[in-house]
C-alpha cells in the first residue's frame, strides 16, 4: 500500500464510499492553482458560470482539460493519486476518466446540488473513485457526502445544475434527488487544508454549500476507474459527452482516450 493509505482507510472506503486523505496533493497545490488560472483564462467547451436567477457571486466549473493544461498533466502523472486509487478501489489497474475544476468566488450563494456522479457518466462498475481537493482552506464550502449511498439499489436522477431539470427521462430506473439533511441521512464532511482530498465512489451522493466567505474556494477533481469499469449506454447524452468514441456496451474504456495510469 501507499504510505498515505491504511487498511482501515480501505475498509472505510469500501463500506462508506467516502474517506478523507490528508495531504494527497500537498506537493502540487501551487501547480494546481496555476493550472486553474490557465483554465479560467482559456475555458474549454464545457465550461459554465452556472448563472442562476436570484443567486449571487460566480461559480465556475469546467472539465476534460487535463490533456491540454500542462499543470494538470503533471498532477495526473507525477502525484501519488493513481497508487492511492488502486489501493482504495482494490484494483490492479487505474485508468484516467476526466478532470474537473470547480471555483466558487467569495459571496457565491449557489450550492452544488446533491447528486451522484455515476448516472451522468457512460461508465459502470464498483471500482470507481473521484478525488476532490480544495486549493484553499475550507470548512463551510467543503464537500458533503452521504455515507453508504454508493450501495443504494437505485441511482439518483441526474439533473442540470441550473435549470434543475432531469438530465435523462426517468422511466423508473432512478430515484428523485433526496434532501439528506431533512431526511436524517449520515452526511460526512471535513474541514480541509489545501492539498487534502476527499475520495469517493461515483455512486456516493454528494454536494457542497455556497461560498459565503470572503475567500475563494478553488477545487480540483480527478475521476478514475479500475478493473471492472465498463462502457454503458445511457438514455441520452452523457456528461461529459465524449462524442465520437465508438465504444460498445461492455467494453473497457478505450486506452488512447482514457490512458492507463497504473498497472500492477
Amino acid at each position: 500500500m501507499h504510505p498515505l493509505v491504511t487498511q482501515e482507510m480501505i475498509d472505510a472506503y469500501q463500506r462508506d464510499g467516502v474517506i478523507l486523505i490528508k495531504g494527497l496533493f500537498a506537493d502540487y497545490v501551487d501547480t494546481l492553482r496555476d493550472g486553474i488560472e490557465v483554465n479560467i483564462a482559456d475555458p474549454g467547451p464545457y465550461a459554465s458560470d452556472n448563472k442562476k436567477q436570484g443567486e449571487t457571486g460566480l461559480f465556475f466549473d469546467d472539465y476534460c482539460n487535463w490533456s491540454r493544461i500542462e499543470q494538470f498533466q503533471k498532477v495526473v502523472h507525477n502525484s501519488p493519486v493513481a497508487e492511492v486509487a488502486a489501493d482504495l478501489m482494490q484494483s490492479q489497474t487505474v485508468q484516467m476518466f476526466h478532470d474537473h475544476v470547480l471555483v466558487k468566488e467569495p459571496g457565491t450563494s449557489m450550492a452544488t446540488p446533491w447528486h451522484q456522479d455515476g448516472p451522468y457518466y457512460f461508465v459502470e462498475g464498483q471500482q470507481t473513485i473521484s478525488f476532490w481537493s480544495p486549493l484553499d482552506p475550507v470548512s463551510q464550502a467543503t464537500l458533503r457526502c452521504v455515507a453508504g449511498s454508493h450501495r443504494w439499489k437505485k441511482e439518483v436522477l441526474p439533473t442540470r445544475w441550473v435549470s434543475e431539470e432531469g438530465f435523462f427521462p426517468d422511466e423508473g430506473q432512478y430515484i428523485q434527488v433526496p434532501d439528506p439533511d431533512a431526511e436524517g441521512m449520515k452526511v460526512v464532511e471535513y474541514e480541509m487544508a489545501p492539498g487534502d482530498a476527499v475520495a469517493f465512489n461515483y455512486r456516493t451522493l454528494h454536494g457542497a454549500r455556497g461560498n459565503h466567505s470572503d475567500s475563494r474556494r478553488r477545487a480540483f477533481s480527478l475521476r478514475l476507474v479500475g478493473d471492472d469499469a465498463r462502457y454503458v449506454e445511457r438514455p441520452g447524452r452523457t456528461s461529459p459527452p465524449f462524442p465520437g468514441h465508438y465504444m460498445q456496451p461492455g467494453q473497457r474504456l478505450r486506452e488512447d482516450w482514457f490512458p492507463i495510469l497504473l498497472r500492477r
